[in-house]
């Protein structure tokens, strides 16, 4: 017996062995193929990145993936292999307009599938390029300049809220988070004009209904999880079970479905987003039923807010940073004032015709661009040449906006300075840069909301700036930042102070 024992336990270790030995050689075949078995094996790139998913995930967790990303062009060039099945891309000629010109055939990459309910869509996360057309079509109209004209009184009294908290900030003397306080004014603008109601954070100056953080924990959740898609479904579901405020996503779904059920039940005639995304229903229905309503306005919340506080702080802070830079800017501003040129507060139209005011703006945004990931993008059927490499149909390829924005060939070789007057020095140079310009996206998926951000960034730089001092509390000290698909800053603290002679 115990013979008998000792060779059926002989056997079972030869057994269990022997699958660890065939597993390892299943795993070592598997990275021998993905690495040297397929077209993409003449894509440089970190090895471990051309054979695990696990690779990108490690770099994302880390918060800094623009950098990450940035670095690798810098020593691979301009095609870098950034996943088993992905590709990163900076060239501002071809590339650009094969992956994400006007009826292009490349589809939104599964990344996008973790920033929406499993098995839903909406205007930013479809990947059905006819659906997303018809959509985007019959929202359009509420985008334009005329419907954003008419919402313009609402953003210039969220402009006065907030010179007024800083008139009341500027006489305590005391440390002030600047970056919170413009991430409030973004948030109640987008309230005003989609809710016709301001949430109230530049009254508070707090976390209204904690919708803040909620969003960093949706941000960072479909950052990671955009990775690995195929678990977005079971581990939603994983959370809807066992927690009863279930994903990040369906917190801010019951927020923008409860706010849109406030405002139909109030008689305003305040033009907001929320009327228009009403009409839109009533006229068609069956194409734009209520949950799309919500669906929008669950879009403007989040990208709408997070997008514009990200871009305002990266102007106040570059400015701050470069003394120089501010004054030759409030030379613009105050002439323009002293010639009674501009209103109080000063009107888009107004800040339009200020050249190096709009200049100081794309500035900002080329620097610091509001999203630190590649746009991805699906290869379609019969694959692509790329930059002289074949990409085989369903590669995920796309450009980040941080390696696109320091192109030195499209930027100039200065490409880590604030220097607005690079925008302004030739009509060409210009046009070239402002084709390479991702801080809103490009093709048929540039961001709908676009003309909203630079209104409220052009209606509230110059007036915070003719009226008011920065002083940053530790110049030597930078900013940090951390990268969920939007690169938020944190640690923009100043003193604010009342300028002398402001005409206030």
């Amino acid at each position: 017996m115990a013979v008998e024992s000792g060779l059926l336990q002989l056997c079972n270790l030869i057994n269990i062995r022997a699958w660890n030995i065939l597993l390892l050689l299943l795993v070592i075949c598997y990275v021998i193929y993905v690495r040297y078995g397929t077209p993409l094996r003449n894509v440089p790139g970190p090895f471990l990145a051309s054979v695990t998913r696990l690779w990108k995930l490690r770099k994302i967790l880390s918060g800094d993936f623009e950098w990450t990303n940035i670095d690798l062009h810098g020593h691979y060039g301009p095609i870098v292999r950034i996943g088993p099945n992905e590709v990163s891309i900076d060239d501002p000629d071809e590339s650009l307009g094969i992956i994400y010109g006007h009826g292009t055939k490349f589809t939104k990459s599964p990344w996008y599938q973790a920033s929406d309910a499993p098995g839903q869509h909406s205007i930013f996360t479809d990947t059905d390029i006819a659906r997303h057309a018809r959509e985007r079509r019959l929202v359009a109209n509420s985008f334009s300049m005329t419907s954003l004209a008419a919402l313009e009184p609402y953003i210039s009294d969220c402009v006065q809220v907030l010179e007024t908290r800083l008139f009341e900030l500027s006489k305590e003397n005391a440390v002030v988070d600047v970056g919170h306080w413009l991430q409030c004014y973004a948030f109640d603008v987008i309230g005003e004009i989609t809710f016709a109601k301001r949430f109230g954070f530049l009254d508070r100056g707090e976390d209204i209904g904690n919708i803040m953080n909620v969003l960093d924990g949706f941000l960072s959740y479909s950052s990671w999880m955009g990775v690995v898609p195929e678990f977005h479904a079971p581990f939603t579901k994983l959370m809807s079970t066992f927690f009863a405020d279930g994903a990040p996503l369906e917190s801010l779904r019951r927020f923008a479905s409860n706010v849109v059920e406030k405002r139909q039940a109030s008689e305003t005639s305040h033009p907001d987003f929320v009327a228009h995304f009403l009409r839109i229903h009533n006229q068609k229905p069956d194409q734009f039923p209520m949950s799309e309503v919500y669906k929008m306005c669950m879009v403007l919340t989040g990208a709408g807010s997070d997008t514009t506080a990200i871009a305002l702080r990266a102007v106040v802070y570059f400015l701050l940073k470069s003394p120089d830079k501010l004054e030759k800017l409030r030379s613009e501003i105050d002439q323009r004032d002293m010639a009674a040129e501009v209103s109080k507060p000063v009107t888009y139209s107004e800040a339009v015709s200020m050249p190096y005011l709009q200049a100081v703006l794309k500035e900002a945004m080329r620097l610091h661009p509001s999203t630190g990931f590649t746009l991805g993008r699906v290869v379609p059927a019969g694959g692509v040449v790329l930059l002289n490499h074949f990409i085989p149909e369903n590669t995920v390829v796309g450009i980040n906006s941080w390696v696109a924005h320091r192109n030195a060939s499209v930027f100039g070789e200065d490409v880590e300075s604030f220097r607005p007057e690079r925008w302004l020095e030739s009509e060409e140079a210009t046009k070239r840069m402002d084709r390479y310009f991702l801080e809103f996206g490009t093709g048929s998926r540039t961001c709908l909301g676009k003309n909203i951000s630079l209104m409220e960034m052009s209606k509230l730089v110059p007036e915070i700036f003719r009226i008011f001092d920065f002083d940053l509390v530790d110049r030597k000290k930078p900013w940090h930042t951390v990268n969920w698909w939007l690169v938020k800053q944190t640690g923009l603290l100043c003193r604010v102070r009342v300028r002398k002679n402001s005409r206030t």
